[in-house]
C-alpha cells in the first residue's frame, strides 16, 4: 500500500494579520514542557451511499482553509524561543502559511479494517512536522481513496492547542466547507490574560509532591530519560475491543466490592484495570514508584470559567502515585477509588497553583519521572463529529505516542464504523506498551469481550 503526494499548497490567512510582525505569548498551560511536541491525528471518511460523487479537494479547498485560518491566524506563525530553554512564543507575519497536502492512493477504505495502529500506511496519511524554529505549527493532508472516501490528517504543535482547541479550528473548516459563512463561536486568544501566573506566584496546593525538577529536561525535553529507559525495550501498539456489557459487569463488581456510595465511571474502572495489568506484566521492583496521569478540562472549574471561544490548552494533568507493590497487591476497587478521588482536588486554586508552579520552576525542568502511564478519553470530545459533507468520520485515531509526559499512552476511542459490529456496542482501546508485556496484557483484557 502506498500514498502518492500530488501537491503541497501553502495556505495563508485571509486577510493576513494587520501588523507586519506580531509576537504572541502563550499561556503557562500551553508552555508546559510535556506539550513541547507535535501531535498527529487521522480521520477516515467513507463515500455516502446513494449520494453524488464529491471531490474532497474541491470541498476542503484552499479558499475554505484560508478563511478558517483568518480566524485562527496564529496557526500560520512560527514557534520561537528568545533564548535556549525559554518559553516558546508565536511569531506571526503577513507571509505566514501552513502546508495543505493533497495525496491519492489506490487503496480502498475497506482495506484499512485490518491495519494495525502502527501501520506504515496509516502514517502516510497524516503530515509530520519537525520542531525546529520557523516551522509552521500546523499541517493538513487530504488523501483520496479509490473507493470515493478520503483521509483527513492533521499535525499540530501541542503548545498551540489541545484536542478541544483543534476541534474548534477543524469545525470552522467543516462549516465553511458546507457553505456556512461564520463559526458557531468566535475564537479568542487572550492566553496570558486568562491563564498567566499570579503576581506574585503563590503555591497554595503542594504541586511539588508529584512533580520534581531535572535540569536534563531543559536540555533534552520531557521525554529524554524515558527514551533512555526504553532503549533496550521494544514498544508496540495494539487495539483492544471493549464490549459495553462486559464493562458494565466489571463496574458493578467493583461497586459491590467498594461498598455503599460508590459508583465508578467506565474511565475510572478501566484505567485502574489497565494500569494494574501493565505494571503487573512489567515485573518492576516492588518499591519502584509508578504513576498514572490523565488530563482534566478546567474550562468550567476556573472562577470565572474560560470563555467559550478560548482555543488554547485547557487541561491540567492529574496524577495518582503508588509503588509497584501497592498497585499490584491492593484490591482493584481501591485503585479505582484513588482515581475517582483525584478529581476532587482539581479546583480553581489547584489550577492557579499549577500555573504558578510552572512560572517558578519552568527553567529548572519540571518532570513527573519515568514510570508514567498516560490515559486519555476521546469518546466524548467531538473528534468523531467533524463533518465536511460526507457525514461524521468512520474512525478517528491518534498517530503520535508521546503524551502527558509518557511514551506509553492509552487512548479510549469512539466506536469505529470500520468494525464489523453494531454502533454503541462498545469502543476501542489503543495501548502502547512493552512488547514483553503484551501477551500477559492480552490475557487480562479478554474479560471485556463477550
Amino acid at each position: 500500500m502506498d500514498v502518492q503526494i500530488i501537491e503541497r499548497i501553502p495556505i495563508s490567512a485571509s486577510p493576513p494579520p494587520s501588523s507586519p510582525s506580531l509576537t504572541l505569548p502563550l499561556s503557562h498551560l500551553d508552555t508546559d514542557r510535556n506539550l513541547h511536541i507535535t501531535f498527529r491525528t487521522l480521520r477516515l471518511y467513507s463515500k455516502p451511499d446513494n449520494s453524488p460523487e464529491k471531490d474532497p479537494f474541491n470541498v476542503i479547498s484552499p479558499e475554505v482553509v484560508s478563511a478558517a485560518l483568518s480566524l485562527f491566524f496564529p496557526l500560520t506563525g512560527s514557534l520561537h524561543c528568545r533564548e535556549p530553554g525559554s518559553r516558546p512564543e508565536i511569531q506571526c507575519t503577513p507571509s505566514g502559511s501552513i502546508p495543505l497536502i493533497r495525496a491519492v492512493t489506490e487503496v480502498r477504505l475497506s482495506d484499512l479494517a485490518s491495519c494495525q495502529p502502527d501501520s506504515p500506511f496509516l502514517n502516510q496519511l497524516s503530515p509530520d512536522l519537525d520542531q525546529a524554529d520557523n516551522t509552521p505549527p500546523l499541517a493538513l493532508q487530504i488523501t483520496r481513496f479509490s473507493c470515493g472516501g478520503f483521509a483527513f490528517g492533521m499535525c499540530v504543535h501541542h503548545v498551540l492547542c489541545d484536542g478541544a482547541g483543534a476541534n474548534q479550528f477543524l469545525g470552522c473548516i467543516a462549516r465553511f466547507a458546507c457553505g456556512e459563512s461564520r463559526p458557531v463561536i468566535q475564537p479568542l486568544w487572550d492566553r496570558t490574560e486568562l491563564l498567566g501566573p499570579r503576581i506574585p506566584p503563590t503555591l497554595h496546593v503542594p504541586i511539588d509532591k508529584t512533580l520534581t525538577l531535572d535540569a536534563n529536561v531543559v536540555k533534552h525535553g520531557t521525554y529524554w530519560n524515558q527514551d533512555q529507559c526504553g532503549g533496550s525495550r521494544r514498544l508496540v501498539k495494539e487495539w483492544f475491543d471493549v464490549n459495553d456489557k462486559c464493562v458494565e459487569k466489571f463496574r458493578n463488581r467493583l461497586n459491590e466490592e467498594a461498598g455503599l456510595g460508590f459508583n465508578f465511571t467506565t474511565f475510572e474502572a478501566l484505567s485502574a484495570f489497565i494500569w494494574h495489568s501493565r505494571i503487573k506484566a512489567s515485573q518492576l521492583n516492588a518499591d519502584e514508584v509508578v504513576k498514572m496521569v490523565y488530563s482534566m478540562n478546567i474550562s468550567k472549574i476556573l472562577d470565572p470559567p474560560l470563555p467559550a471561544g478560548y482555543w488554547g490548552n485547557v487541561c491540567v494533568p492529574v496524577y495518582v502515585t503508588l509503588t509497584a507493590h501497592e498497585l499490584t497487591n491492593q484490591p482493584l476497587w481501591k485503585t479505582t477509588a484513588m482515581i475517582r478521588d483525584s478529581k476532587r482536588y482539581i479546583n480553581n486554586e489547584y489550577v492557579r497553583s499549577y500555573i504558578d508552579f510552572q512560572e517558578l520552576h519552568f527553567t529548572k525542568g519540571i518532570t513527573a519521572g519515568t514510570r508514567v502511564n498516560a490515559f486519555t478519553d476521546w469518546r466524548r470530545l467531538g473528534h468523531s463529529k467533524l463533518d465536511f459533507g460526507w457525514g461524521p468520520p468512520v474512525t478517528v485515531m491518534p498517530l503520535s505516542w508521546k503524551l502527558l509526559g509518557s511514551f506509553e499512552p492509552c487512548f479510549f476511542l469512539p466506536y469505529s464504523a470500520l468494525d464489523d459490529r453494531k454502533e454503541n456496542n462498545g469502543f476501542k482501546i489503543l495501548v502502547c506498551l512493552d512488547e514483553a508485556s503484551l501477551e500477559s496484557f492480552k490475557k487480562d483484557m479478554k474479560i471485556f469481550l463477550e
